[in-house]
């Protein structure tokens, strides 16, 4: 029979293999030899789905690990199954289990190696007399055989500090910090092109355009020898379940590299991994998602010799923070449970979560319809005072909007932000996963076996939900949105008689009269009382402009056609090679596959001579378009847009931002501004921690930075008067960062229904609510008269407004 099933007894084949067959060496295949006699035995790593070739065969792939040779930078081969073998194989093979192959043909490949793998390739088939011996996992019973048991294959760890460039080895270690699965997505580089970018390190998956799962791990063992693995997997469940630092993990072939002088670890075909709590005397039960792995009784004491060295050497974190321990301005990890989800717009994503305890603070609510909100109405209207909303942005919206209702999460790096003004006696927080993996932020979704989970439960299931509906709010129910004029009439109707703006400083000024302000000289500050009639502009985008505070000037923002006019103008200077690969920063080069090619060069800005996270670096970007700089910001913490000359990198026309950094774009005023050389970054880049702040770019560069504000006209009322009144504010009257409206949907709603409550559209004066504020006259002189001007200033948009 072509195909076998064997079992083991005790360790040994119950069917031992014909005597004339011996084994080969997978390094000694050669084409042209005579491989009758012989056999290759591995552990299949990876299958193909079973297709059929133009000539009516059927054909299956597979990969096969030769766990003799682990260690070796040639260590697995490419199996090409044909005809009946085909499709009995298909049926039978499993990842993971032990497969024999004698009597094959060895073909050499026509182009490179894939990475790890044999240069030639191994044919089998029932014509050539090809036998195929499978030792298959417990329970896999197929058409007239029995089921038998895996080969249990004896697996050898390596110590970290004894790990060798180019090498796949098998060990253990433990977590000391972990990113969270996340999405990683690159640029568009075809495979020719992408092999000049291996040198690219840590940015080559980024580079090479894949869409995977990609997760971080940096692992120590007693030997204190630190390894950072970078996983990457199209299969999110592959990646290691890691929960905690000083969780412990079994890693079985993973790929060494050695770069700018350390080792780290890189998924290779067949990557495998099991995960323990670290928690000295719990119990010691692997997590996994393989259907089939090995866990000897010698590795049990592996494991609890590991925990038991870091509970005195790893400094591990106490229990994540409850919703009742959280302060203002606190980064923590959450255990939760999900209630609620929305998307709100392309960037961002909510989650509507609960712990049981109740946040110290009144918490921002996201404004969403109802009918996009996915949950449960009733338990959300129970738990209107005990759930949060938590807005996860960028690389996170993914990953949330697969998330099921009911799950239970642990969310990790929580930004709790205070969004009233300081001298306010109630304080309101806003909970925010922001984008960038940094400080390990993310998502992981813990099972129900998971002890934490066990215990929420249970506290859960003791909480009685009818006492989180006795306080009284001003807010919205979870039914009602802003949506409809219906529902924004009925949320001012039972706010009528509060002001819908909050005065944050000056509190000695009593009210004037709007007639008293416009007899009076200036200039003179003033507190008002008043309702506003009607605003300009009316798109409220056109609104933002941009300032500079050392010329005072105003600007429109520049449209994205003129910054893709700029790049598409300095595409056409090629980069120049002399000017790559510095001290303080290494280049990358490639010419796109477009009918008119573009040379494209990355200047990755290094720190202590190393190469940093994508979401930590700074990078200069040579020949890009507007929509592959779009892509980068999306990676990497900074992006600039240079260009070279004959002596250094320079930057752009100052019509173009200088700097792009998340959706934000940094302009510099041109009247202001003296540009500098691209060198003089160098002086962040050798700081202790590179913060890659904006204003300390610009100030380096020298770049006068301008300013995104709001530039808004008020026609105020009350019942003596009428004046305008200017708004000059970045971002404190509407609590919404001037910098970030004009790339926002969601931001953008926010603010057109604080609008809409401050001046409701269609409501007769005497509706109108009031507004107080702060107002202060000036004097603003031309050639022909002096004009009194006045502007709104410390005063801010009430948090039950929107």
């Amino acid at each position: 029979m072509p195909v076998q099933l064997l079992k083991i007894i005790e360790g040994q084949s119950e069917t031992p293999l014909p005597s004339h067959l011996q084994k080969e060496n997978l390094k000694h295949l050669q084409e042209g030899c005579d491989y009758t006699n012989k056999y290759i035995q591995g552990i299949v790593t990876l299958s193909y789905p079973l297709t059929k070739l133009r000539d009516g065969r059927d054909f299956f792939k597979i990969v096969v690990q030769d766990t003799d040779n682990l260690c070796s930078q040639i260590s697995s081969i490419n199996i090409f199954i044909y005809g009946k073998m085909a499709e009995d194989c298909a049926k039978l093979i499993r990842h993971g289990e032990s497969f024999i192959a004698a009597g094959f043909k060895v073909i050499k490949l026509p182009t490179d190696r894939e990475d790890d793998r044999h240069d030639c390739h191994l044919e089998v088939s029932e014509e050539a007399g090809s036998t195929i011996y499978i030792y298959t996992k417990p329970g896999i019973t197929a058409a007239s055989e029995t089921a038998s048991v895996s080969v249990a294959p004896k697996y050898v760890y390596t110590p970290l500090n004894h790990l060798k460039d180019g090498t796949v080895v098998n060990l253990y270690g433990v977590v000391k910090f972990f990113k969270p699965p996340y999405i990683s997505k690159g640029t568009d580089v075809s495979w020719r092109d992408s092999r000049r970018f291996r040198r690219a390190g840590p940015f080559f998956p980024l580079l090479l355009g894949f869409s995977d799962y990609c997760s971080i791990v940096t692992l120590v063992d007693q030997s204190n020898v630190k390894l950072t693995c970078s996983l990457f997997s199209g299969n999110l469940d592959f990646l290691p379940k890691i929960y905690k630092v000083g969780d412990i993990v079994r890693f079985h072939r993973i790929k060494i590299r050695e770069y700018n002088g350390q080792m780290q670890g890189i998924t290779s075909g067949g990557f495998a991994s099991l995960t323990f709590d670290g928690t000295v005397g719990a119990p010691v039960i692997p997590r996994t998602s393989s259907r089939v792995y090995t866990f000897m009784d010698e590795e049990q004491k592996t494991v609890e010799e590991l925990r038991i060295w870091a509970a005195s050497n790893i400094s591990i974190s106490g229990p994540a923070t409850k919703l009742s321990g959280v302060q203002p301005m606190l980064f923590f990890d959450l255990t939760c449970q999900l209630v609620g989800k929305a998307k709100v717009d392309g960037s961002s994503f909510l989650l509507k979560v609960w712990d049981g305890t109740e946040c110290p603070y009144p918490t921002w609510k996201v404004p969403v319809e109802a009918k996009d909100l996915e949950g449960e109405k009733v338990l959300l209207h129970q738990l209107k005072n005990l759930a949060v909303d938590i807005l996860v942005y960028d690389n996170h919206v993914q990953l949330a909007e697969s998330l099921k209702i009911g799950s239970f999460l642990r969310i990790y790096s929580i930004h709790a932000k205070e969004a009233s003004a300081d001298n306010e006696d109630v304080t309101r927080m806003e909970f925010h996963l922001h984008g960038g993996t940094c400080y390990g932020r993310g998502i992981g979704v813990l099972p129900e076996s998971n002890p934490d989970v066990k215990e929420l439960k249970e506290f859960l299931e003791s909480v009685t939900l009818t006492d989180s509906q006795n306080m009284e709010s001003c807010s919205m129910d979870i039914d009602s949105t802003f949506g409809n004029v219906t529902d924004l009439e009925l949320h001012l109707q039972r706010c009528q008689q509060l002001s819908v703006t909050v005065l944050t400083d000056h509190q000695d000024l009593s009210n004037t009269e709007l007639k008293t302000i416009t007899n009076s000289t200036a200039p003179q500050q003033y507190r008002i009382r008043a309702k506003l009639r009607t605003y300009k502009p009316q798109k409220l985008h056109q609104s933002v402009k941009l300032h500079c505070s050392k010329c005072n000037s105003l600007q429109e923002v520049p449209d994205r056609d003129d910054f893709d006019f700029i790049l598409h103008g300095s595409a056409g200077i090629a980069p120049n090679p002399e000017l790559h690969n510095t001290s303080w920063y290494e280049s990358v080069t490639w010419t796109t596959q477009e009918q008119k090619q573009r040379e494209i060069a990355i200047h990755f800005v290094k720190h202590d001579e190393m190469l940093q996270h994508p979401e930590d670096t700074l990078i200069m970007v040579e020949g890009g378009t507007l929509k592959e700089i779009w892509k980068l910001t999306k990676r990497f913490k900074c992006v600039i847009p240079v260009r070279s000359t004959e002596d250094d990198l320079e930057l752009l026309d100052l019509s173009a931002p200088f700097l792009l950094k998340g959706n934000v774009k940094y302009y510099g005023c041109k009247q202001c501004s003296t540009p500098k050389p691209m060198k003089n970054l160098s002086s962040i880049s050798a700081e202790q921690q590179p913060s890659w702040e904006p204003t300390e770019i610009a100030q380096v560069l020298g770049i006068e930075l301008l300013q995104y504000v709001f530039v808004m006209k008020f026609t105020l009322v009350d019942e003596t008067g009428s004046l305008n009144a200017y708004l000059f504010d970045d971002e404190k009257f509407f609590q919404i960062p001037a910098s970030e409206i004009l790339t926002s949907n969601f931001l953008q709603q926010k603010m057109q229904m604080t609008m809409n409550a401050l001046c409701p559209p269609g409501r007769k004066l005497g509706d109108l609510p009031w507004l107080e504020c702060f107002i202060k006259s000036y004097n603003v002189r031309d050639t022909m008269k002096n004009q009194v001007c006045y502007q709104i200033f410390d005063t801010t948009v009430a948090e039950d407004v929107v």
